[in-house]
């Protein structure tokens, strides 16, 4: 089962991307900021992490910086999960070491399949 670690301060998208993402038989810990997202790091071993870049305190930026800083971290394929979806942003994403991104808000019927594209390309 595959495990996805879900950084997302908006409580309404964190209900609709856990709600997909669990009725596909993926197990999710949730987050709400960076802190609460080193602290899950911490604890478990993730797949993925699907990021929302716009968080209040710690931005998403920052928590990838420091998750492709930190050796024991940088291995899990990070996928930027925003509304920043402006021509260049992709390539900036990318280019901070995101595998991809999925912008918001999501479209309910290729999420899913979004999502198994990037751990398929993150394996």
């Amino acid at each position: 089962m595959a495990s996805i670690l879900v950084v997302e301060d908006n409580l309404m998208n964190m209900e609709l991307v856990a709600y997909l993402l669990k009725s596909n038989g993926m197990e999710v810990t949730q987050a709400f900021d960076g802190l609460e997202a080193f602290e899950a790091l911490n604890k478990s071993i993730f797949d993925l992490i699907l990021l929302d870049i716009q968080l209040p305190g710690m931005d998403g930026m920052e928590i990838l910086k420091r998750i492709k800083e930190n050796p024991n971290l940088k291995q899990i394929s990070v996928v930027a999960l925003t509304a920043h979806a402006m021509q260049g942003d992709e390539e900036k994403f990318i280019d901070a070491g995101c595998i991809g991104y999925i912008s918001k808000p999501i479209d309910v019927s290729s999420f899913i399949g979004t999502v198994q594209s990037f751990m398929n390309k993150g394996a």
